[in-house]
């Protein structure tokens, strides 16, 4: 099993927009004992109503979007190069077509009740604090609304409170 050691989020020292940008990550929930995961390359970190946060957006057409609405938290894992296949792969197959984890070498831990993977170098579990969908009327610039959206499958935004920022050793 791999070992972590805990850490402030203050002392994350990767890039996120490296991290999430060019090498993604995984969103990853549970709902009804299962757990779903997909991969993600639009997020960030910050800090919102005095809290330390990350958000994320899910299309609503992913199954992972059930897990995340129907749990309080979600887990974002980020990974070493090296799984690049697996991140393509999870983010191609979708959980409701088949046990895609199960079909990997990755395993799956808990913090509390929120589901990581272990092959991760940098764990990060959150509390869900707010989401809601984008809105067309709400896009300042049509360009990006127009390219990003030309099915008009607005992402859900979802910002969660960082309660555990976890490093492998």
């Amino acid at each position: 099993m791999a070992s972590f050691r805990e850490i402030k989020p203050e002392e994350i020292e990767k890039n996120p927009f490296h991290a999430i940008g060019k090498d993604w990550m995984l969103i990853t929930a549970e709902k009804d004992g299962k757990v779903n995961t997909m991969t993600a390359a639009w997020g960030g970190l910050g800090v919102m109503w005095n809290k330390n946060v990350a958000y994320i957006v899910i299309r609503p057409q992913r199954y992972t979007k059930e897990f995340v609405d129907a749990s309080n938290t979600f887990s974002l894992t980020f990974f070493d190069k090296g799984f690049e296949d697996e991140l393509t792969y999870l983010g191609r197959v979708s959980g409701r077509d088949e046990d895609k984890i199960s079909k990997l070498n990755m395993t799956v831990e808990y913090s509390e009740k929120t589901p990581y993977f272990t092959n991760a170098n940098l764990v990060v579990i959150c509390n869900k604090l707010y989401a809601q969908d984008f809105q067309e009327d709400c896009f300042i610039d049509d360009a990006v609304a127009s390219k990003a959206y030309p099915e008009k499958d607005y992402h859900t935004l979802y910002i969660g409170e960082i309660t555990k920022v976890l490093v492998r050793d």
